[in-house]
């Protein structure tokens, strides 16, 4: 019980720090481009995860602290909205925000499902396989956004994908998602490096297509439980072959 109320508190105080007090004052400073301030903070968003994995006791008690965070932070976030300091320091793109809150909404509701279950149902053999998805994520997403925005110049254009999307964009959501997921698996998993490679090159890919066709943000969700989807089964057949 201590231990969960301590993980809590750890949770909190970085969410405080790193994707409020951190972005605000990079706003300020003006000389940070907007986007890079965006994506920094959903690179903070998705390392989040581990405190989840290794703070908490239980998997309900994890998820317990990531509903309790929402519920402290949306109306907070709800009222800063009405200020006019929030609409001149805050990175929310929407007129009268509430971008922020709902990538939070996503993010803990992507946390909630892939902890309940690769730790719920899956038991504790599983749990990697949650930070391995995020950190797909986390780090692809952030690289489609900012390599797409400096450097893409061929858009596709296609009624299921939402806005100014580049193959340039999707490149470095796969390589970049790829290098992360290659690295989890192999400092975080402790999985082979030939096996960590394999799954990276199978999943990597299938990550950029989801986020390419992801609308509204959605991608906070599709993206890593995609991903968690894929690496399960990938295991389980690699552990057959005794990898």
């Amino acid at each position: 019980m201590l231990t969960d109320l301590i993980g809590a508190g750890i949770l909190l105080a970085y969410y405080l720090v790193a994707c409020g007090v951190l972005p605000t004052l990079l706003r300020a400073w003006r000389r940070v481009p907007t986007e890079l301030i965006r994506k920094t903070q959903h690179v903070a968003y998705s390392l989040s995860v581990f405190i989840l994995l290794r703070c908490f006791s239980t998997w309900y008690a994890a998820i317990g602290a990531s509903l309790l965070l929402v519920l402290i932070a949306f109306p907070v976030l709800a009222a800063l909205e009405r200020t006019s300091l929030y609409r001149r320091l805050s990175v929310d793109r929407a007129e009268r925000g509430g971008e922020l809150r709902k990538q939070l909404l996503y993010v803990q509701l992507s946390f909630a499902i892939l902890i309940a279950v690769f730790w719920g149902v899956l038991g504790t053999r599983w749990p990697w396989a949650i930070g391995v998805a995020v950190m797909a994520w986390g780090f692809g997403d952030a690289a489609a956004a900012l390599v797409g925005k400096a450097f893409g110049r061929r858009r596709f254009l296609h009624r299921w994908i939402e806005g100014a999307k580049t193959r340039e964009g999707t490149l470095a959501m796969i390589l970049v998602g790829g290098l992360a997921l290659f690295l989890t698996l192999l400092l975080y998993a402790g999985k082979p490096w030939y096996t960590s490679l394999l799954i990276s090159a199978v999943v990597a890919p299938v990550c950029g297509v989801v986020e390419l066709f992801s609308r509204r943000g959605t991608d906070t969700l599709t993206v890593p439980l995609s991903a968690a989807a894929l690496i399960l089964p990938l295991v389980l057949l690699f552990s057959l072959w005794g990898w």
